[in-house]
């Protein structure tokens, strides 16, 4: 969360005027495959047969889009060659200069350069001027800039149809891509819609929307039997036997907190809360910002209706930083920072809360069973298993030990996470050796193949299965159980398990009867603790740790921004709904708390995204100031 994410999406699109063009004429059905490419970079000579193969294929549908990306410290003299090319394009002759330079062998000099221009016929005299001139460095400069901005690191870097391909590059796996069956046109909608900022709290908004329609319709019997349906393994009220609601707040949620704990490892390890003072800030904000609601609300109901405490303490991650990418560049990165590391220790005190202060009955056989977990997944880490699978069933099985003790299951996501093996980042070097010796390994082999005229396949060989363990244990190695288990969840939790609780926990019957007395106190203990106590308690924790000299504030980021923030983290949709739920498992009052939390979290983000919307671009920190 320190950095933001390469965008998949092409930043810059393709400008005909502007860009090197080749094909694309055909009146319908063109795709676009933009490449950032290096003309001395061995595997950019390679894909390069490729694509003449895809144009072979496609012919005037495919449109192939060339831009400069020279690495000179990997390539010595790739960025002559690529003034070259750009030299040639000012007389017309692109594609020429293009095929001749990828055509001839490294290394080559500038007088290869000059021969290669005089063969095409150009003007020489020009195309020195051109060769050395601004004009042509400013070029290449801006498809630098623009591929750095994209992503991209090495060539050679793809985009189809404005967005990033990943994939193999055979030419059935492009083809393939290219024709877009089915699968591969949800695929690309899926990434193409992942790559909105907020696509996570869009879906989120749509599920909670959802529910409260499903909820204030006729269709609310069908809704409510569905969250209340029970099924699983064993007789109704064993461990295994829960609602589709109880299965979603704990079951699911557990795989969310495991995301929360995995990223305030990796933020603690090499982010914002890797340096002491930096990581202070919010830990301290994020405790003023359970205090301060909590007492607000206990000032409105100190009668029996204060076990509500808990429901305006919690930040919904998703919404907030979803808010944040909607307001674009006008956030400063380090506010973006200190939000996310706030919202994750507020998620662990969250976790903590449902852990300690809503357990249901007591059993301690249960806990028995689940410390005797703990130490496994203790043992897993410490003798270094790296797959993942061990963890993942010990993990479960923790869970559902917790909820047969009484303590909430999606504790086990978080222990999970503090146990998952991580590894040092290999050296590129041995990997890259592995990896080339088998393709090599496989390229010798089919090339034998063919000479002999064998008519059995290559993959039928044992050298197939050798290349392709290799291969695999070069690409597992670089990542960790704990990355691979990341990657893994990540999506699915944004898009269905988060989705999926809201649409469970969010369908409040709006109807609701407001003659007693103890509703009202609660309704507003929840508004004012979430849009006044959260930011108040923020602010003031925050202004203290700077003052007392505890902890720096975040970089570049105004009093003004900083308050915006604040409000921000008074969206609390998710885990406040399930807050409610613990806090009133029965009577009125938990569907006016869950009311509560829709109408304060919709305060609290309208008064945030004003505050940053009119709060300048760039700002110098002036909160260490203020204190």
């Amino acid at each position: 969360m320190a950095s933001e994410p390469a965008s998949s999406k092409l930043l810059r699109a393709i400008d005909p005027a502007r860009d090197h063009m080749r094909g694309g004429s055909a009146r319908e059905g063109v795709i676009s495959v933009l490449v950032y490419g290096d003309y001395l970079c061995p595997y950019c000579r390679r894909l390069r047969l490729v694509l003449a193969r895809l144009r072979q294929a496609l012919g005037e549908r495919l449109a192939y889009v060339f831009r400069q990306f020279p690495n000179e410290r990997a390539h010595p003299g790739s960025y002559l060659i690529s003034r070259a090319a750009e030299a040639a394009a000012k007389q017309g002759r692109f594609w020429e200069m293009h095929d001749l330079l990828y055509e001839q062998e490294p290394p080559l000099t500038e007088a290869h350069v000059f021969e290669f221009a005089k063969n095409l016929g150009l003007d020489i005299e020009r195309f020195r001027r051109d060769l050395d001139g601004e004009e042509v460095r400013n070029r290449i400069e801006e498809d630098l800039s623009e591929g750095k901005r994209n992503g991209v690191t090495g060539t050679p870097t793809l985009f189809v149809d404005g967005i990033r391909y990943d994939g193999a590059w055979d030419f059935y796996s492009m083809l393939e891509a290219l024709e877009r069956p089915v699968a591969q046109r949800v695929q690309r909608s899926a990434r193409v819609f992942a790559s909105l900022p907020a696509s996570g709290g869009l879906v989120l908004l749509l599920a909670a929307a959802l529910a409260l329609f499903f909820a204030n319709s006729p269709l609310a019997p069908y809704y409510r039997l569905f969250i209340d349906t029970s099924f699983g393994i064993g007789v109704r009220g064993s461990v295994l036997s829960l609602t589709v609601g109880a299965w979603f707040s704990e079951g699911l949620l557990a795989i969310f907190f495991l995301l929360v704990g995995l990223e305030i490892r990796r933020e603690m390890t090499a982010g914002a809360l890797a340096d002491r003072r930096a990581a202070i800030l919010p830990v301290v904000a994020a405790i003023g910002g359970v205090l301060a609601p909590t007492a607000i609300y206990l000032a409105l109901n100190p009668g029996p209706t204060a076990r509500g405490w808990s429901v305006p303490t919690a930040t919904d991650i998703a919404f907030t930083l979803g808010i944040l990418a909607l307001l674009g560049e006008r956030i400063p990165q380090g506010l973006r920072v200190f939000v996310a590391a706030l919202a994750v220790v507020d998620d662990v005190l969250s976790v903590l809360t449902l852990a300690i202060f809503y357990p249901r009955a007591f059993e301690p056989a249960w806990l028995v069973t689940g410390g005797l977990l703990i130490l496994g997944l203790a043992a897993l880490n410490r003798w270094r298993v790296y797959a993942s699978w061990p963890y993942v069933v010990i993990a479960v099985a923790l869970g559902l030990s917790l909820h047969g003790a009484g303590v909430h299951a999606a504790l086990a996501g978080v222990l999970l996470a503090a146990f998952l093996p991580t590894r040092p980042a290999p050296a590129a070097g041995p990997l890259l050796a592995q990896a080339a010796t088998a393709l090599a390994a496989l390229e010798q082999a089919e090339n034998e193949a063919k000479e002999s005229g064998a008519r059995r396949g290559i993959e039928q060989e044992p050298i197939w299965d050798w290349a392709s363990r290799n291969l695999s244990a070069a690409s597992d190695r670089l990542l960790s159980p704990a990355d691979r288990i990341e990657r893994a969840v990540a999506p699915w939790s944004a898009y269905l398990i988060l989705p999926l609780f809201a649409f469970s926990a969010t369908g409040v019957n709006l109807q609701v009867d407001l003659s007693s007395p103890s509703i009202w106190p609660v309704l507003f203990g929840v508004i004012t603790g979430l849009v006044i106590g959260k930011p108040l308690g923020i602010c003031l924790a925050s202004w203290l740790a700077i003052k007392a000299r505890i902890a720096v504030a975040p970089e570049d980021v105004s009093l003004r921004s900083f308050i915006g923030g604040a409000c921000l983290c008074g969206v609390g949709d998710t885990v406040s709904l399930l807050m409610a739920d613990q806090a009133f498992p029965q009577g009125p009052e938990s569907s006016i708390a869950k009311i509560g939390v829709l109408v304060g979290s919709a305060l609290a983000a309208a008064l945030g995204a004003v505050i940053l919307s009119t709060s300048p671009a760039h700002a110098v920190s002036a909160i260490e100031e203020q204190a």
